[in-house]
């Protein structure tokens, strides 16, 4: 176990990171067709082939994910990953055909600096197939594809990743690209609201406090609406159906309340994508499903925290500053 989504067998993950455009894309490609749904509760979502990921669509297997940054100019990622999965013969058989399926979101990081003036097509097409094209089982964190231009009310966002095993012997991991409208950090930091879920000190360790100061729940946001959101991707090896792939998606979005505050408010565009390699037998449907759930959540949680934990500010003129610049020392 290394701590990553990678950790679930049959998942790859990679990314196009272009820090002079201050954006980027992450594609997670799955080594066999994945079964997988979705669950979206933010206000403001930007998403591609998100209806066939409903347990009444025709389609049960997906070739890869898509996260990327560049708001709706960024699902194009998808069209990069589709392009090089087809160059490997993947996708969806309709007699002589293929047609990869490639679910995709995106989040809003076209304020965050950068050089965003790009000629007639952006880049992240180009961005989408180097991602895919450089998928493997180690990849970074902090701010790297989609997280390359994610931010918070206070400090930089970017892209975290956990595992865990499963009483029952189930891998589950998470990887989330955090561009919150809130906050990750309790206060002005150093604790995560995370903390009590922290395993390892895999986010520096700084526990909860023995008591909330008393700006802990001052509301605060960044920006203004759809300038946000947190995209996260759950993979486990328990074999699920479509319908057991939503509620898990559906129960797993319990961690990013457990990691943000606020959360899945009218600002955000927040999505969870749930999918299955399916090389474990689940075992007692709904028992087996709670307890898969339950630690998933968890596992979100912390995959959040670890995305602000590992974020480098961007060599950009007035970049947000990250929680390493405050408390890394």
């Amino acid at each position: 176990m290394h701590n990553l989504l990678t950790d679930v067998p049959g998942v790859k993950v990679g990314h196009g990171t272009d820090t002079r455009l201050g954006s980027g894309s992450t594609v997670v490609v799955f080594d066999e067709p994945a079964v997988a749904s979705i669950d979206v509760r933010g206000g403001g979502p930007g998403t591609r082939e998100s209806a066939l990921l409903d347990p009444a669509g025709t389609v049960d297997g997906i070739d890869a994910i898509v996260l990327s940054g560049g708001s709706a100019f960024g699902l194009d990622a998808a069209s990069g990953a589709q392009a090089w999965l087809r160059e490997q013969g993947r996708g969806f058989a309709v007699r002589s055909a293929r047609v990869p399926i490639v679910p995709a979101a995106v989040l809003f990081d076209l304020l965050s600096g950068g050089d965003k003036d790009w000629d007639r097509f952006p880049p992240y097409r180009e961005l989408g197939y180097t991602a895919a094209a450089s998928a493997a089982a180690d990849f970074a964190l902090g701010s790297v594809g989609a997280g390359t231009g994610a931010t918070t009310v206070n400090y930089k966002g970017g892209l975290g990743s956990a595992s865990a095993l499963t009483p029952d012997g189930h891998t589950v991991g998470a990887l989330a690209a955090v561009n919150a409208v809130g906050s990750v950090v309790i206060d002005r930091g150093p604790w995560f609201w995370a903390a009590p879920f922290e395993e390892n000190g895999e986010f520096g360790g700084r526990g909860f406090p023995a008591a909330l100061p008393s700006g802990a729940l001052t509301l605060r946001t960044k920006g203004t609406a759809q300038e946000s959101t947190t995209l996260v991707i759950v993979a486990t090896d328990a074999v699920l159906t479509k319908a057991q792939a939503k509620r898990l998606a559906i129960m797993v979005q319990s961690g990013l309340s457990r990691a943000i505050y606020p959360v899945h408010t009218p600002l955000d565009g927040d999505v969870v994508f749930a999918a299955s390699t399916g090389r474990r037998p689940l075992g007692e449907a709904h028992l087996g499903l709670t307890s898969l759930g339950s630690i998933a959540a968890n596992v979100v949680a912390r995959a959040i925290a670890r995305g602000i934990f590992a974020a480098t500010a961007l060599p950009l003129p007035g970049a947000m500053r990250s929680w390493q610049d405050e408390f890394g020392r």
